[in-house]
Formats: C-alpha cells, structure tokens, sequence
C-alpha cells in the first residue's frame, strides 16, 4: 500500500486538470524529441553516411599509400603531426603506435568506439603482412561544448514552466467557477460567478460561455427556492390564527383523556409551524442574526444547572459574539433530542465548550444513548429526517431540530458537527468566534 503523502500527491494530480494538460505536454514534447532524434539519425546513417563512406575510404587508400610497403614510421609521424588523426602500425617489422598508452585500439569489433565501423575502411591490411589502423584524435577540452547539455536542460525547465503558466492562465476561469459554484451549493445566489474572477469578469471564450449558462441555472435555482419560501411562510402565518382558536376552544372542553391528546396535538403542530418560521428566517444567513457580545461560559453553567447537565468548560473566559436567542435555541433543542432518545441513561447528557486544532470552537451536546448508526449519521440534519433505528415516531419530534441546529450553526459561518460518541451521539456548533483572540 503507497505511503498516504504518495497517493494524496496521486489524489490532486487526478483531480487537477491543469497538471494533467501539463504531464500531456510534456510527453507530447518527448514523444516529439525522440521521433525527430531517431529519425535524423536514421536519414544521417542512411544519407550522409552512405555518401561520405566511399570519400573516407578514398582517403584512407591515400594515407596508407603515403605510409607505404614497408611502412615507414617517420612518414606516419608526420602524418599525426598534420592532421588530426591517430595511427597504429602492427606487423612482424615495424610497430608504431601514435597515442601509446591509449585505450583506442584495444576492441576490435564491427563497431570500434573511435574508428567507427569497419565498413568505413580505416583498417588496412599491406602486402607484407601489416596492419594500418587510422582514428580520429578527440577534439581538444577547450573546444568541447561544455554547457550544451546543462542549458538543454534549462531550456526544457523554462519551456516547461511556460507552457505551466500559459495552462494555469487558460484554466484560471476555473477558479472563479468553483467559488461560485460552492457559493451556490450554500445557498448564496447574491453574487454571480464574475464575482470571483479577477478584476470581476470572466474572458469571453468557453468556460466564460459555461459560467454564464451555470449562472442562469442558479437564477433560476433561486427563484423557485424563493417562491417555496414565500409559499412556506405565507402558510406558516396563515395558520397560526386557527391554530390559536383551536387551542382556545380546546382549553374549554370537559378534562377527558381526549382534550388532553387534542391539547398536545395543536401544541406540537404549533412547535412545528414556529420552528418553520424559524427555519425560513435562517435561510438568510448571517443577516438574519442580531449578534452582540455574549459571555457563553456563564450561559452554559445557567443551562447545565437548570437542565442537570454535566459541564465540561474548556473555554474561559469565552466571550464572543453570537446571537443569543438563535444559540439558546439550537442548545435547547440538543438538550431535548437528547433526553427524548437517551432515556435510561445512567450518565447525564454532556454540555461541552471546547477549542479546536484550527483556533475554532465547539460547541454542543454528547448524551450516552444508543446512538446512530454510522450509516446514517450523514443525513441527520435533514430536514424531517428521522433514522428508524434510534429516532422513531412513537419518541417525538418530526425531525426539524436538528436542521434549525444546523441553520443556526451555518447562520454564524460554521457547521455542525455529528458524529457517533460511543455510546451515543455528539452534536456540536464548530465555528470561529469573532473574538476569539480574547478567549
């Protein structure tokens, strides 16, 4: 199994789209240099290779015929003197060897590193039992291309870093798609997706044609959420008023059995359409609070005394600003979700302020009920969702309070978290408190 910093590496190289265009480039640059290389060195070989042979080999003839039979040393003294070229003579009278010491002669196969291959002719055989061998003498240190190769490689890294630049620049649109798009996913449709590209617009070519087309789709998006809430609240309002007769009427029955079910049937759907009213004024987010300073460690210690909780206070002192109202209700209903389905419990629900590893807090509820299953943790905070195993009807409540948990969590730009306790369930408001850096 791959280290986790390799596959997170592997991970953002898939996802991203940009190193992808970029690793294409490149092997597309390789593919390239190694097809024009290759076939250079086939039209060399085949080409210039095959014209310059009978030229080298008319001047080999030459050179031995200068050396002569017998060969004269002298001669092939001169001839290294003039020109650039090693000579070596072996046979039974002379042996002259113009680099003695040297490694040039010592392979004798087709294809001798600095005599090229035989077929060029540079060996020859006299008459008299000699053998000539002709070389080409290595250009000096001064005249070899030292940084050919290092600025090859430079050339390559700026070529590449160009082309990084020039992908980035092209996809940069992208950017500004996914900030609107989370945006969107958020339930904020006040800014199009020009709002978060530089200089507030977008480049007219596709992905700007594409941002446009997401824009109208979340306009549209907008306009039905907004009709539906519009409709919700128009309802919720309207039925308040016969609610509140029915209540009234109600009161004046006879004390039976079935004016006190009655009384808690209009209680509840009561509850239910405030908490409605509620949920439709937090989907205005931040704008809907009215935060001011709050001290929540001696909220929290009233609450855990007048509720019977257990406190535990990592926080103080704790200072910030929230809206106090929306906290007091999200906590009253963590309070309530965890005495209707932790009953039995031997240990008391847990009130709990505590700092995070990122320099947020946390704030919420742990009861030591049976919990909910792992499989189903996801989805609690949707609204009138209720999981079959630990949340059933016969228990209460019509599965709102935690999704007006959560509005009220996001209402004060964090979330809420959930997750299993073992045993039971921990509920907590993870946000970053605007004075923080006095807690």
């Amino acid at each position: 199994m791959p280290p986790l910093s390799l596959r997170a590496a592997v991970h953002r190289f898939r996802h991203s789209l940009k190193s992808r265009l970029l690793a294409l480039f490149l092997l597309l640059t390789l593919a390239m240099g190694v097809l024009l290389l290759g076939t250079l060195r086939q039209a060399l070989q085949g080409g210039w290779q095959g014209y310059a042979q009978p030229l080298v080999a008319d001047y080999v003839d030459k050179l031995a015929a200068e050396i002569g039979t017998p060969p004269d040393a002298a001669r092939a003294q001169a001839i290294v003197a003039r020109l650039p070229v090693t000579v070596r003579i072996e046979g039974p009278v002379v042996r002259f060897d113009s680099h003695p010491g040297s490694d040039r002669y010592k392979r004798d196969d087709d294809a001798d590193r600095d005599h090229g291959p035989r077929s060029w002719g540079l060996t020859r055989t006299l008459a008299d039992g000699h053998v000539l061998r002709f070389g080409l003498v290595a250009p000096p240190d001064e005249q070899r291309p030292r940084g050919l190769g290092w600025f090859a490689v430079a050339a390559l890294l700026v070529i590449t870093g160009l082309a990084y630049l020039a992908v980035r620049h092209l996809l940069k649109p992208l950017d500004a798609i996914g900030a609107g798009v989370a945006a969107y996913t958020e339930g904020q449709f006040a800014q199009p997706i020009a709002h978060f590209a530089p200089k507030g617009r977008l480049r007219d070519d596709e992905l700007g044609a594409l941002a446009t087309r997401i824009d109208g789709m979340a306009g549209s998006l907008a306009g039905m959420l907004e009709a539906k809430r519009t409709l919700l609240l128009a309802i919720s309002h309207e039925l308040r008023s016969p609610l509140t007769r029915a209540r009234v009427n109600a009161e004046l029955l006879d004390e039976t059995p079935e004016r006190e079910a009655l009384l808690r049937d209009l209680a509840e759907m009561r509850d239910l359409v405030a908490t409605l009213l509620e949920s439709e004024r937090l989907q205005q987010g931040h704008a809907a609070l009215q935060a001011a300073p709050l001290d929540l460690a001696a909220l929290l210690r009233t609450l855990a005394a007048d509720e019977g909780l257990a406190l535990d206070l990592g926080v103080e002192p704790a200072r910030t600003a929230l809206d106090e109202t929306r906290v007091k209700l999200m906590l009253r209903n963590l309070v309530t979700n965890a005495r209707r389905h932790a009953v039995g419990a031997s240990v008391p629900p847990v009130l709990f302020l505590r700092p995070e590893p990122d320099g947020r807090w946390a704030l919420g509820l742990r009861d030591h009920g049976p919990g909910v299953p792992q499989d189903q943790l996801s989805r609690l905070g949707e609204p009138f969702h209720r999981p079959d195993a630990a949340r059933t009807r016969s228990a209460g409540g019509v599965g709102l309070g935690l999704h007006l948990c959560r509005q009220v969590a996001q209402a004060h730009g964090g979330e809420l978290r959930i997750r299993g306790a073992q045993p039971g369930l921990e509920v907590a408001m993870v946000w970053r408190p605007a004075a923080a850096s006095a807690g």
